[in-house]
Parts: C-alpha cells; structure tokens; sequence
C-alpha cells in the first residue's frame, strides 16, 4: 500500500496542481473578480466574442421575464432545431437541447423524447427564477443554435455533443481535454456526470489515452472504440479561438470550451473561470509544471520589455508542451 507521503511526493514529482494551488497561485493571482461576469454570464460572453469576431453558436433569442416567455413561438418560429440554456448555468444542468418539431405542439429532443410545447415555456420559467443560476439568483434563457457534432465523433461519443476544454495561461494554451458524452452522463460533456477525458497533444491535435471516473481507459465504455490516436481536424483553429480568450474576457487563467460543428467548424461555446483540474488525468500529466514554464517566459519577456501575439504565444505553446511529434 502507497502511504500518503509517498503519493503526495510522486504527484509533486509529476507537476500535479492541487485545487488550493490553482485558486492561490492562479485564480485569486490572474484573475480579476470585476471581470467574471464575462465569462459566468453567457450573453455576455457571447456579445464579447461576436464584436471581436470569434465564432459563437448564433443566438436566436433571450427571455428575460415571465412575460417574455409568450413571445418563444416568434424566436423559433423559422428553426426545427435549437438549444435553451440558463445565461448564468454551470455544469450543463438546465438545457434543454430540441433536435427536431414533431407536430405543431410537440418537440423531439437528441434522445428521441417527445417534448410539449408547455413543457418549454415551463422550463423558461424555471430558468428565469435562477433555479439553474449560480447562486439562485434570477436568470436570463438563451435560445440559440445546436450544435451538431462532427461526424468524426460517431464512434467515440453516445449522443450529446462532445466539446473540447482547452486551459489558457496568460493567453498561452497549457493543456487540453476532449470531453465525450456516455450513456451514463445522459449525452452531456460533463465529467462529473459521467462523461470521458481524453487527453489531446497541443501541437497535433491527436488524442491521448482517456480517462473515466478518474480511472485511465482506452475505450469508450459505450461504442467500445478506441478513443486515443484520433487527429482532431481544424485543430490550428481552436489552438487560436483558445489563446483569443484571453483578451476577449482579461482572465489570465481560464478553460476555454469549444465544439466542432459539422457545418460551421471550431466554436467556442463558453469559458470558464475556475476550471477544474481533471485534465491532468486525461492528460497523464501536471499544469504545475507547464504553468511555470509559461511564467518564467512571460517574465524573460518582461525584461526583455516585449510582449508576444496570438501566433507567438501558440508556437510558444505547441514547442513546449507536445507529446508528439507535429
């Protein structure tokens, strides 16, 4: 049996980032709380992201009030498919994802369900009460496009929409994560519910081992396919989106999430300002390590009284943190 000392060492040894470590030396230190409502309010991440031209999801809609709620047969009125989701939700709970219109009152959700049109006002209800909201406070209902995911998804994912988390350092991506929906998470990218990480190489895009239940896995628990060695397409695309989000929020330490849609490409479905530190299991490998070495850049730079742009900070990224060859 490993004592506690041995494992805490060989963890240490490997550049693990514990949760007080990364909310000391990361969140409270880069992170300014005047700036997390662009990142917790999803409108507002959106807005940001359409005036700087970063791909979003298109927005069809918002109901603000109860009284709004009377007007979703206009803000869905030309769309068979679309997504309702809480502005300030987290962890996915509260969306509510249409897939197609059965008849005049009815809506088919991913799984097939069958949806009455009372059902979706009752939901945009429960959304602007804030009873999906952080800290329950009163909320705003989004309704906007959905996502359909790329086909080279079909073997390795079980409905949803799998997404990618990528963690970004001062505009520097670190690590990143591709999180696949299973029967056990009910299709949501969703860690915590059941979902896999599997690890992706920064430079190549290709995908590493996985990772269930904070248990390593090779194969999706539902497709039995192999999940690693999966070359990720238009991967230069989301290296970017990921290291534009540091200007977009001014957040130095934050997980951007992002989706390949199967028309529109790479977008970023939201960021966040907590991240959490699953994806060094995925990954097989610590933040800790990669975070100073993107410091101790970042200082050099400093002496050397410059800066670098996106293109600079993603070369940087790709050198220094590929487990493959590119």
């Amino acid at each position: 049996m490993i004592s506690f000392t041995k494992t805490w060492k060989q963890l240490k040894q490997k550049g693990i980032m514990g949760i007080n470590q990364r909310n000391a030396d990361y969140i409270l230190k880069y992170n300014d709380r005047r700036n997390y409502p662009y990142v917790d309010n999803k409108i507002l991440t959106k807005m940001r992201a359409i005036d700087a031209g970063i791909s979003v999801p298109e927005m069809y809609g918002i109901i603000r009030t109860e009284h709004d709620i009377s007007k979703l047969d206009n803000v869905i009125d030309t769309h068979r498919d679309f997504v309702i989701k809480p502005a300030q939700g987290s962890g996915g709970d509260g969306i509510i994802v249409i897939a197609d219109r059965y008849d005049k009152d009815r809506y088919k959700t991913v799984s097939g369900k069958l949806v009455l049109h009372s059902e979706l006002e009752y939901q945009l209800s429960n959304i602007i009460t804030g009873l999906y909201s952080l800290g329950g406070m009163r909320d705003n209902a989004i309704i906007e496009y959905r996502v359909k995911p790329d086909p080279i998804f079909k073997s390795i994912s079980y409905e949803g929409v799998p997404d990618i988390r990528i963690i970004v350092l001062l505009g520097y991506p670190i690590m990143a994560m591709l999180r696949l929906p299973t029967r056990q998470s009910n299709g949501k990218a969703n860690l915590h519910q059941g979902a896999i990480g599997v690890g992706v190489d920064l430079a190549t895009g290709t995908t590493l081992n996985g990772s269930w239940f904070n248990e390593q896995i090779s194969r999706h628990p539902d497709t039995d396919n192999e999940v690693s060695n999966i070359k990720l397409p238009l991967w230069d695309k989301f290296i970017e989106l990921a290291a534009r989000g540091y200007e977009l929020v001014d957040l130095g330490y934050i997980g951007v999430d992002l989706v390949l849609d199967e028309e529109k490409g790479p977008l970023i479905l939201e960021l966040n300002a907590r991240p959490g530190l699953n994806i060094q299991i995925a990954n097989d490998v610590g933040l800790q390590q990669r975070a100073y070495i993107v410091e101790q850049h970042i200082a050099e730079l400093k002496k050397a009284n410059r800066t670098e742009t996106v293109s600079e900070r993603i070369a940087f990224s790709m050198q220094h943190f590929s487990v493959l060859k590119s």
